[in-house]
């Protein structure tokens, strides 16, 4: 018997054995590796009833980390209708299994023991399908039993990662426990932050190579789409605004194509915005052309006027924060050189600011001139390698004592240097921390997250491993999003760390 069906002919099998008397058990799960404790928990719930339907979570619904599932879910499907005590198996329409369980109305809905406490779920979904169970009238039952978990031994027998990064989180499992890193993101809901820095429109325009200008040795392009994104400061404010309450920003537009609206529907609703019109000129746009299907950017234009604000309205920023920058925890300075951040504004930062967290972006629009010698105090210098070595003229010397000539030279109290696919180091003590990533859709942006959410951990005065280790998740969850399409949310950063620590 072909025990594999669709959920809609499911729902007609399931009515016909309630009609002749059967009882009727469903269990719901991801069922990522099928190991002894599944087979357990399966046969137990099978005894409450007749008939044992089992559904699984889609391949694009499992939310264990970027990593998961191991496994698709026709191979899923395909071992779970292996087992004697399965009756029928299918693959779940929805992320989970609240329709399901409308549509089957089944006698008991049976989980494992490490659900029952409801309040442990730092999803909140086993407390929705419960609800849902009640309403249908399905009694809610619960296996108690040895748990076996499928994230611990995946991350320890078929773990997608080099040698090296399981040695290192197999080291790092041995001094901090999940429950740590979960201390530290829930102490960050609470801190007041100011945000300051430079407004960029990400423009994305997706086009087909076509061939070269019969005229000239020029690539021609075919359009095909393009998207819009809020980035630069924009950008940094909504992931902190995902980890933080109270959030306010301080930046400036233009008045031609000011893009005011835009921007205001695309902040997170605890951003309180606040910003300066500098006139006669547009707010600023990167325009990058990408070939649409592997992504590959081919052509960036930049929309620009990075003159900065008048005298008159840089006095007028700068009084305002001046005036309250003491009634916030952290200032975060995201300053890309583009003329939002003018020499008096530093200045009354790093003297006036309770912990000043700074990034300062090397980039083509500054070509060189925006280097992070211009702030002479931060509580956190967060930059790139390149960004690191540009500063210092220095190609070669090793990373620890270039950036601890660094800190003591500018006062600064901590540094944290990105390295691209190496990870992170940061000082004083000094640690490496190893990348988490995978897959890079774009990188575009994952500096930006990385220093937002460093800087939080820096102020709750965390190690520097854990800082190191927080950014380089929220690194990796940035680098499979396509340009700042969205922003780091809190969930998926605790699930990227039950993943990788479980």
């Amino acid at each position: 018997m072909n025990k594999i069906k669709t959920i809609e002919l499911l729902v007609k099998i399931v009515k016909t054995e309630k009609e002749k008397g059967k009882k009727i058990v469903h269990c719901h799960g991801v069922f990522d590796l099928l190991h002894i404790g599944h087979i357990r928990y399966l046969e137990q719930a099978k005894k409450m009833g007749d008939i044992l339907v089992v559904t699984l979570t889609p391949d694009h619904f499992v939310d264990k980390g970027p990593h998961r599932p191991a496994f698709k879910n026709n191979l899923r499907a395909e071992a779970i209708a292996s087992l004697s005590c399965v009756d029928y198996v299918s693959i779940n329409s929805w992320p989970t299994a609240e329709e399901t369980l409308r549509l089957l109305k089944p006698d008991f809905y049976v989980k494992g023991s490490e659900f029952k406490n409801l309040t442990s779920d730092m999803t909140g979904k086993i407390a929705k399908e419960e609800k849902v169970a009640r309403e249908v009238g399905t009694k809610m039952a619960f296996i108690d039993d040895i748990v076996f978990s499928s994230t611990n031994l995946i991350n320890r027998y078929f773990s997608k990662f080099p040698e090296d990064v399981q040695n290192y989180l197999k080291i790092f499992r041995s001094r901090y426990t999940i429950d740590d890193i979960m201390e530290i993101l829930d102490r960050m809901t609470a801190l007041k932050i100011l945000i300051v820095g430079d407004t960029i429109i990400d423009e994305y325009i997706y086009c087909n190579a076509i061939g070269k200008s019969s005229k000239d040795p020029t690539l021609a392009l075919k359009y095909q789409s393009h998207d819009k994104f809020a980035g630069g400061v924009l950008a940094v404010a909504n992931h902190v605004a995902n980890f933080a309450r109270c959030v306010q920003l301080k930046t400036v537009i233009g008045d031609i194509d000011s893009h005011e609206k835009f921007i205001a529907s695309q902040l997170k609703p605890n951003v309180s915005l606040s910003f300066e019109i500098q006139k006669n000129a547009p707010t600023l746009i990167k325009r990058r052309f990408l070939e649409s299907y592997s992504l590959n950017k081919l052509l960036e234009v930049y929309v620009m006027d990075d003159s900065g604000l008048s005298t008159e309205q840089d006095d007028k920023v700068c009084s305002w924060i001046e005036n309250n920058i003491e009634h916030f925890d952290i200032v975060i300075a995201s300053d890309f050189g583009h003329g939002a951040i003018s020499k008096k504004m530093i200045n009354i930062l790093c003297d006036k600011a309770n912990f000043l967290a700074v990034n300062t972006q090397a980039n083509a629009g500054n070509r060189g001139f925006n280097t992070f010698s211009k702030y002479h105090r931060a509580d956190f210098m967060c930059v790139a390698e390149h960004e690191l070595r540009l500063e210092t003229r220095d190609l070669k010397t090793e990373l620890r004592p270039l950036m601890l000539s660094q800190i003591k030279k500018y006062n600064y109290s901590k540094m944290v240097v990105t390295i691209g696919s190496r990870g992170c180091a940061i000082c004083e003590p000094y640690i490496q921390i190893p990348s988490f990533v995978e897959n890079a859709v774009d990188r575009v942006g994952a500096g930006d997250a990385f220093f937002a959410i460093t800087s939080l951990a820096a102020y709750l005065n965390s190690s520097n491993e854990l800082i190191g280790f927080i950014g380089n998740i929220v690194g990796a969850l940035a680098v499979k999003i396509l340009g700042n399409k969205k922003s780091i949310d809190l969930k998926a950063t605790q699930k990227f760390i039950v993943s990788l620590l479980k």
